[in-house]
């Protein structure tokens, strides 16, 4: 496939230009070839992930968390040994940051809901403006163990849980990635869970405040689930090979 045809096809079906982020997404690094036939998928830009797709033949490598955050920073350093490994493989590099947590299909947050049969209701939680997070109904009304226990199958994670709402999940408010600061809004949305990715000792005392439970399921694995989601709709739709590379950074 083209690789302008791919490009603009992502930045059309995840809606980049609607999405205000912390640094510009899309299409990050430009290499030099002009077909995509393998994309490499992963959470996090690195040099162990670069090598790997590399070794494997990767056209593009497309990743949630990019390498260009608030302001334009020096090509040297960390940064600059990124893209050099990237144009000196001939890797493309694509990110989709809040586009991807928000996306109704594919995105992060969707998906972690379809993995724990929440059914949603709506949508919430927009630091940058546009809402990211969904919110819903536990189809089966689980006991807080077995709702953990399902997360933690699905994301192959272990979770750590604050049980300071009711004994069964009824509504729960799901975030990926760092939402522990988002436990008052999901309270006041009516949700007794709220399930997000990482910890912080600062609100600890938010959940008890408010009587909710939240699961920290991990920033990384609430964030796996985006990308692959994604990896599966190109492959089926333009039949292109995806694979999901696995680095957990145990965070």
């Amino acid at each position: 496939m083209l690789k302008n045809d791919l490009i603009a096809y992502l930045d059309s079906y995840l809606r980049i230009a609607e999405f205000k982020d912390y640094g510009p997404q899309g299409l990050q690094v430009e290499a030099e070839g002009d077909t995509v036939g393998k994309i490499a998928l992963s959470v996090d830009v690195a040099p162990p992930v670069i090598a790997a797709a590399a070794e494997w033949g990767a056209d593009l490598l497309l990743v949630h968390h990019g390498i260009l955050w608030r302001s334009v920073e020096r090509l040297a350093g960390p940064l600059g040994e990124r893209v050099r490994l990237l144009i000196q493989n001939d890797i493309h590099l694509y990110a989709a940051h809040l586009p991807l947590d928000g996306h109704p299909e594919v995105g992060n947050n969707a998906v972690l809901a379809r993995r724990c049969d929440v059914k949603v209701e709506g949508w919430w939680c927009a630091p940058m403006g546009v809402p990211i997070g969904v919110w819903g109904q536990a189809t089966a009304v689980p006991s807080l163990a077995q709702f953990v226990q399902k997360v933690e199958r699905q994301l192959h994670t272990t979770a750590r849980v604050l049980a300071h709402g009711p004994e069964n999940v009824s509504q729960v408010a799901i975030i990926s990635g760092f939402g522990a600061d988002q436990v008052a809004e999901a309270q006041a949305l009516g949700c007794d869970t709220l399930l997000t990715g990482e910890t912080s000792h600062a609100n600890y005392w938010a959940a008890a405040d408010y009587g909710l439970n939240v699961i920290f399921a991990g920033h990384y694995a609430t964030e796996t689930v985006g990308v692959q989601a994604l990896g599966q709709h190109l492959a089926e739709k333009f039949g292109l090979q995806a694979k999901f590379f696995d680095f957990p950074t145990a965070m």
